[in-house]
């Protein structure tokens, strides 16, 4: 019998600048503890995904290529332009094996999930026969996040980002880590329906969200892991700075 592993794909969105950064360098490769944020996920995947990963590329493609290629074998698809997450999913589709039946979607800039987390929203999503499945969280400060929009208690209406938040959802704590789990075929099906009406002009993946919802399929979000440190999202030097002190923290805590 099979691990409920071997049939997954794994996409890692690693193509953006990172204005906010400061720095000319590419957002992954600026480093935690002496190291490329971007090989700290990579690690982690390692342990789950059989090689079985692609990473899209873009700002220094070249650079982030040779460092990840001196730890780990992966495809890389290149995006050209920067035209928002959706087309860099949609750049990456091509290389997915066709024997794949799910991909997990990841944020190069969200280093520090968890092998155990990645496992069991794979575990989940697949136990429950969903089409797309959304790790999400509770903070008390949701400002920068994308919200998620509930139907009801089990149904995922859309994901809000902050730029196109109003009042009301603002105020909404349930945020959208940046990673997913989704079946291959919603994916390619629904991937292409995407379009840039939002204040950034961008293709936005989480717009794969409301489609499935209209279209009936089965959108949900879970909140699991027990550190929510784990979703930290780097999109900034202060930000930077304090995923350092929990990497750090991290390795004083090993026996």
């Amino acid at each position: 019998m099979g691990s409920p592993f071997d049939k997954i794909a794994f996409i890692v969105l690693a193509a953006g600048l990172g204005k906010r950064m400061k720095s000319e360098k590419a957002k992954v490769l600026h480093e935690l503890d002496g190291k490329p944020m971007i090989l700290y996920l990579l690690d982690t995947l390692n342990n789950i995904a059989q090689n079985n990963i692609i990473v899209v590329i873009g700002h220094q493609a070249e650079e982030v290529k040779k460092v990840i290629s001196e730890k780990h074998k992966v495809s890389y698809a290149k995006q050209e332009k920067q035209l928002g997450t959706g087309h860099a999913v949609l750049v990456a589709t091509p290389y997915v094996n066709p024997y794949t039946e799910n991909i997990v979607i990841l944020c190069g800039d969200v280093p520090l999930v968890s092998c155990d987390t990645i496992q069991n929203l794979i575990r989940h999503h697949i136990n429950t026969d969903g089409d797309m499945t959304i790790l999400a969280t509770n903070i008390s400060d949701p400002k920068g996040y994308g919200r998620i929009v509930f139907k009801d208690e089990n149904i995922v209406e859309k994901i809000v980002e902050e730029a196109d938040a109003d009042e009301n959802e603002k105020k909404i704590t349930t945020i959208n880590t940046g990673i997913y789990c989704v079946r291959k075929e919603f994916l390619l099906d629904s991937i292409k329906k995407i379009k840039p009406v939002n204040a950034q002009g961008e293709f936005y993946f989480t717009d794969v969200i409301h489609i499935g919802f209209r279209e009936n399929m089965k959108i949900q979000a879970i909140s699991i892991g027990k550190d929510p440190m784990e979703y930290i999202g780097i999109n900034s030097c202060e930000e930077l700075v304090k995923a350092e002190k929990i990497v750090r923290n991290r390795m004083h805590k090993r026996p």
